[in-house]
């Protein structure tokens, strides 16, 4: 069974806490992996510390390791810079689950990464045994 978020971001370039939204889409008892995906490709999902400064270095990391200008796509829409963001990072997460809880580690929360907003994404979550 697959469960569809929607989740809306307020900046081009941001990170969203998904983690309880995930963790409620995984049906009570189950066990096996939780798939987390991002039905988008200028946007990507990581499991990562959710803490203020550290998801503002992503960010900032994510600015300098890709400029905002100067790639052949942006002749067609101008955001290529939020595809080549987004590769970097991935579609998707998996994560054990148990009785029906993610075994995410202490400091460990998924954060979708908008790299080209503000949007609304949809996040596909399926548990599979």
């Amino acid at each position: 069974m697959t469960e569809r978020l929607s989740v809306d971001t307020g900046e081009r370039l941001t990170t969203v806490d998904v983690t309880d939204r995930v963790a409620a889409a995984v049906p009570d008892g189950a066990s096996g992996v939780c798939t987390a995906f991002v039905r988008h490709t200028t946007a990507a999902l990581v499991v990562q510390e959710n803490e203020s400064r550290l998801r503002g270095d992503i960010e900032g990391y994510l600015a300098d390791l890709v400029p905002d200008e100067g790639h052949a796509h942006d002749r067609i829409d101008d955001n290529a810079d939020s595809h080549l963001r987004a590769t970097v990072l991935g579609p998707d997460v998996s994560v054990p689950v148990t009785d029906g809880d993610l075994e995410l580690g202490t400091w460990q929360s998924i954060l979708l990464v908008e790299c080209d907003g503000p949007r609304s994404r949809e996040v596909a979550v399926t548990v599979t045994d």
